[in-house]
């Protein structure tokens, strides 16, 4: 019964996966846990540098999403962390764009088309505005050099001088953006919650959404990443927890699961218990608590 609703079901959620042994390993531990979504990395999220996909490995890799049913639109790739694309340093700037179009063209070779990534920081040397103006420069430049992927910025906890977390930094990045087509959002719940914006209950939920989509419109929406948080409402701080076991609480995630705005795009897992993302999985499917 299960297998038929993940099949049928609008709801395509996983977790994200690893990629050790190669990137054609994703797909076969996305599946193991009962998965019709996943991400991944497709390098070392901690270095700058990677060795080029091999081409066994991108043949593999297409062979069996194609086998387990993973179209490009419900893998979501998830770039380096060391990536900083506001970066205030013209050097640095220029080695986090490098990466950054390394990255896409990656998912491009790899037949996928969404790439999410953390926006960038300021680091307390240039303004909020500066700063996300190189931000959408940067995505339109690495737009110039790789077709077909599109941009999903990543809303921030609000950490340091991180931005992205206010909805409003998200929208003005997008307007600055020339190829609206490829360009959207991924809205980390845990993000969201810590940032100020309150999901534990259907009517925060309600009034939340809302007011992304009153700023920067649902149709950006690109996907979500569907963790609970350790810290409360407006702490600016990205502690993830299991489902229903963090300040958010359970009736988030049954709203997600329940509402079809949330339909067909990747709903991912960045809980902290591996073992529990099967049960995590059904539950959002189903829209029941574990």
């Amino acid at each position: 019964m299960l297998e038929v609703k993940s099949i049928q079901s609008g709801k395509w959620v996983g977790a994200h996966v690893s990629a050790a042994g190669g990137v054609e390993n994703a797909p076969l531990r996305a599946k193991e846990i009962g998965a019709n979504a996943f991400a991944l990395f497709t390098k070392n999220q901690r270095q700058w540098v990677a060795k080029p996909l091999t081409k066994d490995s991108i043949k593999v890799f297409k062979q069996r999403c194609e086998l387990f049913g993973f179209t490009a639109e419900k893998i979501l790739p998830h770039d380096s962390y060391l990536i900083n694309l506001g970066h205030p340093e013209p050097e640095k700037r220029e080695k986090s764009r490098a990466a950054f179009i390394d990255e896409m063209e990656r998912c491009n070779q790899l037949g996928l088309t969404l790439l999410n990534f953390h926006p960038g920081s300021h680091l307390k040397q240039i303004s909020e505005e500066a700063c996300l103006d190189l931000i959408a420069e940067s995505i339109n430049l690495a737009h110039q050099q790789v077709p077909n992927v599109i941009a999903v910025i990543e809303n921030t906890a609000g950490q340091g001088s991180n931005l992205g977390w206010d909805f409003a930094h998200l929208a003005y990045i997008i307007e600055r953006v020339e190829d609206k087509a490829r360009v959207g959002v991924c809205l980390d719940t845990c993000h969201t919650f810590a940032a100020g914006y309150d999901l534990s209950s259907d009517q925060a939920c309600e009034a939340t959404f809302a007011e992304f989509d009153r700023v920067v419109g649902m149709h950006f929406l690109k996907a979500m990443h569907i963790n609970d948080s350790k810290t409360p409402l407006g702490s600016r701080v990205d502690r993830h927890h299991s489902l229903g076991e963090g300040h958010i609480g359970w009736s988030c995630f049954d709203f997600i699961s329940q509402d079809p705005r949330f339909d067909h795009m990747p709903l991912i897992l960045e809980t902290i218990d591996s073992e529990r993302w099967p049960q995590e999985i059904v539950a959002i499917r189903d829209g029941r608590s574990i």
